[in-house]
């Protein structure tokens, strides 16, 4: 090494750095709704124009919702969409007070439409591990079950309706929806390529995060961040009260 090699100042390292959106990019927060209402056999839930099922929040979820919505008030969200199932506009509540934003509906992204077991019987075949479910979960589709939605219109349509979401934010922007577990599933499935259950049991309002490029790709930054809920679980388990099961 030379004299003027050694004398030369290098560069100083690049130091790692908190998460930043990249220039021309968007976030989309995509929020699970709160938890609903249960059913029981020979009940049903209402239902809603299109015929899904659409059950209210529990006071459970509502608690969840005004935690959610305490959390994100102070985040850089542009706007917010809602599906047009109520328990995504109960969700919201809590978020729109705090910030004075006003949903959009765009019904793409409700949840997949279950066929013969929508109005509440998937949740009692759930509870009594029906062998339709388990195929099912084995061969990772929806459509097994008796008159559900096709697994690939659902594909389609969920991607049609996050599309838009991001087209109305436009980029450098932050915005939020309030969706289902079906929905944030499938565009973890669409971001990562995985499995297509394999994000299957996000919970009730965790923030699932998604960056989009400008060139379109789609990135996963975060699943099932839940943190908000820390304390309603503590005090759930101090009271002895069973956490929901995940399937």
């Amino acid at each position: 090494m030379s004299t003027t090699d050694a004398e030369t100042p290098r560069p100083a390292a690049q130091a790692q750095r908190l998460f930043t959106l990249p220039p021309g990019a968007t976030e989309v927060l995509l929020l699970r709704h709160g938890s609903t209402v249960g059913t029981a056999e020979g009940e049903v839930f209402a239902t809603s124009e299109d015929g899904h099922g659409d059950p209210h929040l529990s006071p459970d979820g509502e608690e969840q919702a005004v935690l959610l919505g305490e959390r994100l008030a102070h985040e850089p969200i542009a706007k917010l969409f809602v599906t047009n199932l109520t328990r995504t506009h109960q969700t919201a509540a809590r978020l729109m007070e705090l910030t004075g934003l006003q949903p959009e509906v765009v019904a793409d992204l409700r949840e997949i439409h279950l066929g013969d077991w929508e109005l509440g019987e998937y949740r009692v075949r759930i509870a009594n591990r029906d062998p339709i479910i388990v195929r099912s979960f084995t061969e990772q589709r929806w459509d097994i079950i008796p008159g559900a939605e096709r697994d690939e219109d659902f594909s389609a349509r969920v991607r049609r309706g996050f599309d838009h979401v991001v087209a109305q934010a436009g980029p450098d922007t932050t915005v939020a929806a309030v969706v289902h577990g079906g929905v944030i599933a499938e565009m973890c499935r669409q971001a990562t390529g995985s499995e297509p259950f394999a994000f299957l049991g996000a919970d009730n309002t965790s923030i699932n995060r998604f960056v989009v490029f400008p060139d379109g790709r789609v990135r996963l930054r975060s699943y099932n961040d839940t943190a908000h809920l820390d304390g309603l679980r503590a005090a759930q388990r101090s009271a002895g009260d069973a956490d929901e099961e995940i399937v």
